[in-house]
């Protein structure tokens, strides 16, 4: 991975060499034994104080300085992964650089870089002043968790956003008929629109604006890839304990993926009451179908326009929150889950908002009012819960393979609170299994205690508070360990 761009590079046809291999570390303050990077000093021409730039003088990562012979370069054989950023930055502009460093067996170990003016003389600079703060955050900051991609990746990777014209021009050219055609035919016009001076910077703007997030949603074909039954079951058990035959139901709906590669018909419905994993199952679905996935929260919509988008007619118009969906998960095939559908309000005047919905789930195409373009939903799978499916219009109904969740039993909470909401939670907050734990007779009171209770979130609530008890009698108290009997479940619960 070169740290720095080539265009000055001497040596012709010659292939870039990473000279560097990267390591991992969080230590807030660089010294000789955790330095920023590390320099080959084979040839013992580093002294404590080098000046020099950062560079690739025959194409290799390097620090090249004058030496009392004349200029010499010294290759970088190690690099703190949170300064390989940084140092790209100084050699690519070129920076001039004091390196303090140190002698060790494996190189010579920089722990302070500072900007000096050309030719050696002291700088006290704005840019210095940048150096220092960017060195100072990126010491309090901690390690990446991944691998740093190289240039190339970077240049081509998915963080590139089509925002400009020329851009949007471009790409529109270079993708041709891999667009569906109606989208290909709107972009053309809406281009025509973004160029004119015919037109208002308002209408110019909304042109480039929907321009924008349209080509930046990757518009794929409605073929899918089998799904494996067997691994289907292993995330759903890692979702949802018990419920076998909500399980079985689930998996039935969607394996007709493996025969048609086309996605279910119907989307499913998930009803039941709060707390019983509904969401977790949709999560698990996306999961299951390799789709990213976004949520629709229809408690908090109460006009069918949040979902549809504002004329472009209006200054501070924009796109309804579908279309946002979209354009957030970055492509058009994606689980598409919609929370508490049973408490979409009636619009007021303007209809309800729920029935919206309707173009969407039918897979026939959805229009925003933004937009202005039909957008393929051939590639959307519906998930929606509910807790009542009795505020929920025959219409919506019709559309969804309807899945009832059954509460649990008192032994199913037995089983869910003792072997994964209280491990989970002493888990989170660092504790040992057998710091905290509870008797036959206190595991009993805790059921008893919420047996009028739906779900399982009050026994997670439940597994908090005895967790947390039990860490405050060990830091203060300095007991071993905690056991809740019934007589201390109940004082501490009720």
């Amino acid at each position: 991975m070169p740290v720095f761009d080539f265009n000055n590079t001497p040596e012709e046809g010659k292939t870039p060499e990473c000279t560097y291999t990267v390591f991992y570390s969080s230590e807030q303050e660089a010294s000789t034994e955790h330095p920023m990077l590390v320099l080959d000093n084979s040839k013992g021409k580093l002294q404590h104080h080098s000046i020099g730039v950062f560079t690739n003088p025959v194409r290799r990562t390097a620090f090249e300085f004058k030496g009392e012979e004349g200029t010499v370069s010294a290759d970088i054989l190690q690099i703190d992964a949170r300064f390989v950023s940084l140092l790209k930055w100084m050699g690519e502009n070129h920076i001039n650089v004091r390196l303090s460093g140190a002698d060790r067996e494996d190189g010579y170990a920089v722990y302070k870089i500072r900007e000096i003016a050309f030719g050696g003389g002291s700088k006290l600079s704005a840019e210095d002043g940048f150096l220092q703060f960017m060195i100072e955050r990126l010491l309090t900051s901690d390690a990446p968790s991944e691998e740093i991609p190289d240039e190339d990746e970077e240049e081509t990777g998915d963080s590139m956003k089509l925002t400009s014209i020329q851009s949007i021009t471009d790409f529109i050219t270079c993708a041709g008929r891999t667009l569906p055609d109606n989208i290909r035919l709107w972009a053309r016009r809406n281009l025509a629109v973004a160029r004119s001076h015919e037109v208002s910077a308002e209408e110019r703007r909304h042109a480039q604006r929907a321009l924008s997030i349209m080509m930046n949603i990757q518009w794929k074909g409605n073929y899918f890839q089998a799904i494996d039954p067997e691994e289907a079951r292993r995330i759903l058990d890692e979702e949802l304990y018990g419920m076998e035959q909500v399980k079985q139901r689930i998996i039935e709906t969607i394996i007709q993926i493996n025969r048609t590669h086309t996605l279910p018909a119907y989307g499913l419905l998930l009803v039941g009451p709060a707390g019983t994993g509904k969401s977790q199952i949709a999560y698990a679905v996306a999961r299951i179908l390799k789709l990213p996935w976004t949520t629709l929260d229809m408690s908090s919509i109460n006009d069918p326009e949040q979902l549809t988008g504002s004329s472009r007619i209006y200054a501070n118009a924009k796109p309804g929150i579908i279309m946002d969906a979209f354009s957030m998960a970055g492509e058009s095939n994606l689980v598409f889950i919609i929370n508490e559908l049973d408490k979409a309000a009636s619009g007021k005047g303007n209809g309800n908002p729920a029935d919206v919905l309707l173009t969407l789930l039918d897979n026939l195409g959805f229009t925003d009012n933004y937009i202005e373009c039909m957008i393929p939903t051939v590639g959307v799978y519906p998930i929606a819960t509910a807790n009542d499916k009795d505020q929920i219009s025959a219409p919506l109904m019709s559309r969804f393979a309807v899945i009832e969740l059954p509460d649990y039993t008192p032994e199913e909470k037995k089983v869910i609170f003792s072997q994964y909401a209280l491990p989970k939670v002493l888990k989170r907050i660092g504790m040992q299994e057998n710091e905290c734990t509870l008797t036959d007779d206190g595991l009993d009171a805790v059921i008893d205690l919420h047996k009028e209770t739906s779900g399982i979130r009050d026994l997670e609530q439940a597994a908090e508070h005895l967790a947390a008890n039990a860490l405050y009698q060990i830091e203060v108290d300095h007991v071993k360990s905690v056991q809740f009997d019934e007589k201390m479940v109940r004082t501490l619960l009720s």
